[in-house]
């Protein structure tokens, strides 16, 4: 057995097993009987493929999910997303296995926020509460006053005093947006995710101009000239909301391709666009490789195998506990 290290992850990983071979309706029926078996909650991001959202228990953003994560009383998490969000449901049952369908399925994001450089950060700016994204490694959670994800950051930057500074990380773009709508200055961290950067603001525009009833909807965590342009941005669950609840019937869709797949489910007789990117790809719009890296015969290798396996530091376990728990107490 081999110990694999992604950041503070942990992964065990067994010998690839002789490969098995399942018709696609086998291999459903497999997954959902050893769901049954070992009583597992499965939880999947939007932004998984569309057939692991429709074996999930849970479907939701960061925070629905650390939240579904939090309830649960399955021995047995099978996380469906990437590794910060396995390493979120660990740090919030230490005493449930947590597994992860594939072990490199990391996060750009999380990855720009190496935890050695971000110590050294903190400690040329002391006296500041630190503020970190949820997108984030367990260290970096552990070094943090508080957590934060897309759909409260607003809120959280709020509850701090406005005597108190703040760093703000590890997305830059995020951190820009909460800065604009509280008029509080943040420290920002100079972080990034590679799926809403390459967002293209050209191939956009020409978009637009082909759809002009469209309404552009937008993460946060896009660039400020692509949410200067967008008639609302929010979280994916915002996202989600807003089109369901409006009267437009198309929208084009700032942030994971997979997000559509909810939205359609939600709103069948809206037209539903992806952004383009820059580059050109096999859909022109924008996915992450590494939420893509899960697929239903990992899914059910993780089931059979019960590893990759999250295991976390303790002391960091403990200390990344108390931050998310801050913004849990938040509601």
């Amino acid at each position: 057995m081999t110990r694999i290290m992604i950041g503070s992850l942990t992964t065990l990983v067994a010998p690839s097993p002789p490969e098995v071979h399942f018709h696609r309706t086998q291999l459903v029926e497999d997954i959902l009987r050893l769901k049954r078996e070992k009583s597992v909650v499965m939880l999947a991001h939007y932004y998984q493929a569309p057939e692991i959202q429709e074996l999930a228990d849970h479907v939701g953003d960061s925070l629905a999910l650390a939240q579904a994560a939090e309830r649960t009383e399955a021995p047995i998490i099978l996380f469906c997303g990437v590794h910060f969000m396995a390493e979120t449901a660990k740090i919030l049952n230490p005493t449930r296995k947590v597994l992860l369908p594939d072990a490199m399925a990391g996060c750009s994001l999380s990855d720009s926020a190496p935890p050695e450089k971000f110590r050294a950060f903190i400690e040329a700016h002391p006296h500041h509460v630190v503020v970190s994204y949820i997108n984030c490694s367990a260290d970096v959670k552990a070094m943090s006053d508080i957590i934060c994800t897309s759909s409260n950051a607003v809120r959280v930057v709020n509850s701090i005093p406005p005597e108190r500074s703040i760093i703000f990380a590890p997305d830059k773009h995020l951190g820009a947006y909460v800065q604009r709508i509280t008029g509080r200055e943040l420290l920002l961290w100079d972080g990034a995710c590679e799926v809403h950067v390459e967002i293209s603001t050209d191939k956009l525009k020409l978009l637009m101009g082909k759809y002009p009833e469209a309404k552009l909807i937008a993460h946060p965590e896009c660039p400020e000239h692509v949410l200067a342009m967008a008639d609302h941005v929010g979280s994916t669950s915002s996202l989600l909301d807003f089109v369901k609840r409006d009267a437009s019937t198309t929208f084009i869709v700032a942030t994971e391709a997979g997000i559509l797949h909810k939205m359609k489910q939600a709103a069948p007789n809206k037209r539903l666009i992806a952004a383009p990117v820059y580059a050109d790809n096999a859909c022109a719009c924008s996915e992450c490789p590494y939420m893509k890296l899960n697929t239903l015969e990992k899914v059910h290798a993780a089931l059979l195998n019960e590893r990759p396996e999250i295991m976390l530091n303790e002391d960091v376990r403990q200390r990344a506990y108390r931050a998310l728990r801050h913004m849990l107490d938040l509601g």
